[in-house]
């Protein structure tokens, strides 16, 4: 019994359902879509995974139909937590479609994808990272971003290709996490299993083409790996192979062009004697250059590739060829030529590529395919493009050995029925003839012939193409001129009569008693004739004029006169050009006199060239090759270095494990091998994380006190396997414990530091003292885990110097008891971090509960002294002076019929509601008149959003200004509030649109409520950038004036030394930490903004907000703002 029968029965047989839509009168015509996909809804809440199967299996069905299943994503998300895997991979395609369209319901349920990238099921996991790719909302950038490093690290490759698969899709939404993709795409391509290969590369060839240096060590193993990769990564593999070894290897027929180029200067004797010296100098240096000699790896990817021509896949064929094209020695490139033929037994679509490369390669080298060449004989079923393609290249393989044949074939072809392919061969008869001079005569007799033939469509083509070769020798044929002179009352093809206008002109020396007949006739048909025919009746009156003026004069006035009044402008203005030119008067100038010369200069004759002559600078079985035209997303193929880069960057170095023999040597060499952690270049103190795990380990084995630490370490590392992966995964679980270990350390140390507050002065007496101090056995224990945390705080500020820890190990600890209570609440906030936080966000320090007799009054001072700092910072920023506030136009004065309307956030609070921001608008009369009644009508707003209109203005006077303010609720969004300005006689459509940063308003904080508060915001309320600083960003007052301009928000003022600069001991160069809050003005939800300068002009920009959203652009701004 089917799924669908079980489905009917357990609703108690199909007879009980109502049927709807039978009677007209029912109204179920008009309500298709009442009870729509109701049984399907049904059947995914059903208990039975048969049902839920069923409904999916019909659900993607109708995706494949191209039908509507939107409507079902509601019901569909809930079974994503569905245990039958065959459901969830079906749930799972579902969601791949829809997800970009219902992106709200698709972030409800991020949670459950997250889960699903843990599944023990490969393809789950895959399908999971496919899903969260799919959802292309800023938002969860962070959480691709994790999701795709860990995938990274997977054990299945399977998934590890889905994670290169998912990098391109990341790099389209945000560009700007390029640096932190490269990492994984590194990571990737040091993968070895042929799986991964072609979409790692493919990843690379999006992200980053120009990074070759990630290509040197994996480059020996892409060439190897390349026979089993899947034919759509041996596809992209060769054709970045291609550009690579244009970058790295010599031109291997660099001396062929040499000797080519030295045997033309020979040829072509120079008059000055010494170029001449030069030359002969170089003529004599070229014996004594180097004999060019293959790069091995040169040869091994030549090699590895020649197999890949007897591929089933055409694409795969086309790539080795191109390859081989671009690559290979003159010698070598011919094992192409077969293997290009075999292709032209396939689809037409396929031998339409084939033949625009082979079109391409032919110019070049003709020899190739000059065995082959009755595979290229026109058969009757081709379709035309095939047919016009093939016949170019039987005109590039002509030479005159086998020009007879060929021209046999193309006098075949001429009687087709097809107009263009005819057309096109008569295209093929000139340019054989003008390439091959002893079949010129030949072929213009041949032509001449044709002159005579019924079709209209052949004789025009055969006169534009006599037209071409007649230039050549036209003394020897003013017998074919009168012939066609003949033709022009019967050509009805406009370009065929203006080719035969052309040449009597042209050569109307020769056929002087014609040529005026056939202009009176011309002038006749002139305002019938086609724009391009009447060009050349002007320019045939002219040069007639000028030869033959008795017989013309009259004629060619009348031709001009006709001309002045065309409806074509170009006519019109080359009349007018001309009479001037040639019609001598008391006004013309100078040219006058040269107007022959200019008319009747000899003109040189026209060269035909093959269309494909200039193509070969693109990438053969490119895009762009096909279109001739540079396509977007072209890498272009770059030129042979002059000398050979260092071969040595692809040598691998095998790590030897055998000879290490104690663990820490082994741990030594593991620090050595280059390996990409989760977390490393994504935030400020994760940076350097290999110098923390390996100091971090130094010190734990040193003091031996943090027994957490180092007794997981140790069953960790007991156990170590071979395998590469194992070890990479070890290292990095270790990296994450002592990462958390640390932030367990990290707290107990601020909180003294808050709590002693002392001077520079003491700290240096501290440091005398240093040596005679001894210390008792009970203090040592937590002075050991002080000095060991404050060892890692150092090391994120980039310190290493031992002395420095020395004097801070003297340091009078706190109590026992509060570092402990602290260590157990981070253990707990750490369990209860979700996903979100794998590694990349730390929890920030909260502060934990202590003794109030310690802190107090230290704590309450440091406050004090904030709020002191936070006027002197502050005044300016918080009420902006008028003229750094930006004014935007609401109604230029011409649209406004002389009104102007201008308006700013003037960062003030709005008095009759705290919850709207205030926008001050200012009205200029520009008119003659008084302006009256101008007020706001009919505000369309999006929902949620309010507005609160200015009092009406009454009268404004002609060239008065007047300032008013008005409140708008924004909603907590940049959409804008449109609305009607009404005067008394018009109403005008205007958009109010706010920046980001004007939708806060500054909030006062100190550093410690500061800290507490971005501690609660962790995760996917965090968002951080790297950045490079502006030129001009050099000093703390640049940087906060450019952030407060960007966004209302306030200066946080530096409760401790710590943070804001460097301890005092050594004075090393300062790298401050600047802080920003301020709350939204409808919600008044807080947003922490942290800027940390690093040396050398970067810096890390974190911005905390509940409001993702505003939290992305305000991330945006804020960075344009400091980048400038």
């Amino acid at each position: 019994m089917s799924a669908s029968s079980a489905f009917s029965d357990e609703k108690g047989g199909s007879s009980s359902e109502p049927e709807y839509g039978h009677d007209p009168a029912s109204g179920g015509i008009f309500s298709s879509d009442y009870k729509r996909h109701d049984d399907l809804k049904e059947m995914l809440d059903s208990n039975k995974d048969s049902l839920k199967l069923e409904a999916m299996k019909r659900i993607v069905a109708m995706i494949a139909r191209g039908k509507n299943a939107s409507d079902l994503f509601p019901a569909v998300v809930k079974n994503v937590a569905c245990k039958n895997i065959e459901v969830k991979k079906l749930v799972y395609v579902y969601l791949v479609r829809y997800a970009e369209e219902q992106q709200d319901l698709a972030l409800l349920s991020i949670s459950t994808f997250q889960r699903g990238l843990k599944d023990p099921n490969q393809l789950i996991r895959a399908s999971a990272l496919r899903v969260l790719s799919s959802i292309r909302v800023t938002i969860i950038v962070p959480i691709m971003m994790l999701a795709i490093k860990e995938a990274a690290s997977d054990m299945s490759p399977y998934v590890r290709k889905t994670a290169a698969h998912a990098i391109p899709k990341l790099h389209s939404l945000d560009p700007e996490q390029k640096d932190q993709l490269i990492e994984v795409i590194e990571k990737l391509l040091a993968d070895k299993t042929t799986l991964v290969a072609g979409s790692v590369v493919m990843a690379f060839e999006e992200v980053c083409p120009d990074r070759i240096d990630l290509i040197h060590k994996n480059y020996r193993k892409l060439c190897n790996l390349l026979i089993d990769v899947e034919e759509w990564g041996q596809v992209v593999i060769i054709n970045m192979l291609t550009r690579y070894a244009r970058t790295q290897f010599l031109n291997p027929n660099i001396n062929e062009s040499l000797l080519e180029e030295s045997g033309e200067k020979a040829f072509y004797a120079s008059d000055d004697e010494e170029e001449d010296e030069d030359k002969k100098a170089e003529a004599a240096a070229l014996p004594k250059r180097k004999p060019y000699v293959m790069d091995p790896d040169h040869r091994l990817l030549l090699r590895n590739t020649k197999p890949l021509l007897q591929s089933r896949n055409a694409a795969v064929v086309m790539a080795v060829a191109q390859l081989y094209f671009h690559l290979a020695p003159k010698a070598e490139v011919g094992v192409i030529a077969k293997a290009l033929v075999r292709l032209m037994r396939s689809h037409s679509e396929v031998q339409y590529v084939v033949l625009q490369n082979v079109a391409t390669m032919s110019i070049k080298r003709r020899g190739m395919f000059e065995p082959y060449l009755k595979s290229f004989y026109i058969r009757s079923t081709d379709p035309t493009q095939i047919k016009i393609l093939k016949l170019e290249v039987l005109t590039n393989l002509a030479n005159e050995t086998n020009i007879s044949t060929i021209l046999r074939e193309f006098q075949t072809y001429i009687k087709s029925m097809d107009k263009d392919f005819v057309a096109a061969s008569i295209q093929a008869i000139g340019r054989c003839a003008t390439n091959i001079g002893e079949v010129r005569d030949t072929c213009l007799n041949g032509l001449v012939q044709l002159l005579s033939n019924r079709d209209e469509l052949v004789v025009a083509e055969s006169v534009v193409v006599i037209k071409k070769l007649l230039q050549m020798q036209p003394e020897q044929h003013s017998d074919i001129i009168k012939h066609m002179a003949k033709l022009i009352d019967n050509i009805q093809v406009p370009m065929a009569r203006a080719s035969i206008l052309w040449l009597i002109g042209e050569y109307c020396e020769h056929v002087p008693k014609i040529s005026p007949d056939v202009l009176r006739k011309m002038a006749k048909t002139f305002t019938n004739e086609e724009d391009i025919v009447k060009l050349q009746i002007i320019n045939l009156a002219a040069k007639l004029y000028l030869t033959n003026s008795k017989q013309t004069k009259l004629l060619t006035q009348y031709v001009l006169n006709l001309a002045k009044y065309d409806q074509n402008y170009d006519i019109r203005d080359r009349a007018r050009f001309i009479r001037q030119l040639i019609v001598p008067t008391d006004k013309s100038g100078a040219l006058n006199k040269y107007a022959k010369k200019l008319f009747l200069a000899l003109k040189p004759a026209p060269v035909l060239e093959s269309p494909f002559k200039d193509r070969d600078h693109f990438q053969l079985g490119s895009l762009s090759h096909l279109l001739n035209a540079k396509a977007a997303g072209y890498q272009e193929l770059p030129d042979w270095p002059e000398s050979a880069p260092d071969p040595s960057v692809r040598n691998v170095e095998i790590p030897d494990w055998s000879k290490c023999t104690s663990r820490k040597d082994r741990k030594e060499k593991k620090a050595e091998k280059p390996f990409y952690s989760d977390s490393e270049g994504e935030s400020g103190p994760t940076e350097s994380a290999d110098s923390e795990s390996d100091s971090g380990s130094r010190s734990e084995s040193a003091s031996g006190s943090d027994e957490s630490g180092s007794g997981s370490e140790s069953e960790e590392s007991g156990e170590e396997t071979e395998s590469e992966e194992e070890e990479e995964d070890e290292v990095e679980e270790k990296k994450k414990k002592k990462r958390l270990d640390k932030t367990k350390a990290k707290k107990p140390v601020e909180e003294s530091a808050e709590s002693e507050q002392s001077s520079g002065a003491e700290d240096r007496k501290r440091g005398r003292k240093a040596g005679k101090n001894q210390k008792s056995a009970s203090e040592s224990e937590s002075e050991s885990e002080s000095s060991e945390s404050e060892e890692s705080s150092e090391e994120e500020s980039g310190e290493e110097s031992e002395s420095d820890t020395d004097i801070r190990k003297k340091k009078t600890p706190v109590s026992k008891q509060p570092p402990k209570q602290s260590k157990k609440e981070s253990k707990k906030e750490t369990q209860e971090m979700s996903l979100l936080d794998l590694d990349d966000f730390e929890p920030a320090p909260t502060s934990a509960p202590v003794t109030p007799s310690n802190f107090l009054s230290s704590s309450l001072v440091s406050d004090l002294e904030g709020l002191s700092l936070t006027d002197t910072i502050l005044a300016p920023t918080t009420i902006a002076p008028s003229g750094s506030i930006k004014m935007y136009e609401l109604l230029h004065r011409i649209t406004g019929e002389g009104l102007a309307v201008e308006y700013c956030f003037s960062r003030q609070p709005f008095s009759p509601d705290p919850n709207m921001v205030a926008v001050q608008i200012q009205f200029t009369n520009n008119t003659n008149s008084e302006t009256k009644n101008l007020h706001i009508e009919e505000p369309k707003l999006q929902s949620g959003m309010r507005i609160r209109e200015f009092s009406e203005i009454e009268v404004l006077a002609a060239g008065d200004s007047v300032t008013v303010v008005m409140g708008i609720d924004f909603c907590d969004s940049t959409q804008a509030a449109n609305f009607q300005l009404c005067t008394h006689t018009r109403k005008f459509f205007v958009t109010i649109q706010p920046p980001v940063g004007e939708l806060m308003t500054p909030a006062f904080l100190t550093e410690n409520d500061f800290k507490k508060e971005q501690g609660k915001l962790m995760g996917m309320n965090e968002i951080s950038e790297k950045l490079s600083l502006g030129e001009k960003c050099v000093n703390e007052h640049v940087i906060v004036e450019r952030v407060t301009a960007t966004a209302n928000l306030s200066r946080v003022p530096c409760g401790s030394d710590k943070e804001c600069s460097t301890p005092p001991p050594p004075p090393p160069p300062s790298a401050p930490v600047y802080r920003f809050a301020g709350k939204t003005v409808s919600s008044g939800c807080l947003v922490l903004v942290t800027v940390a300068t690093k040396e050398g002009g970067g810096a890390q920009l974190t911005v905390n907000c509940e409001k993702m959203v505003i939290g992305t652009m305000l991330v945006k701004d804020i960075l344009q703002a400091l980048s400038q």
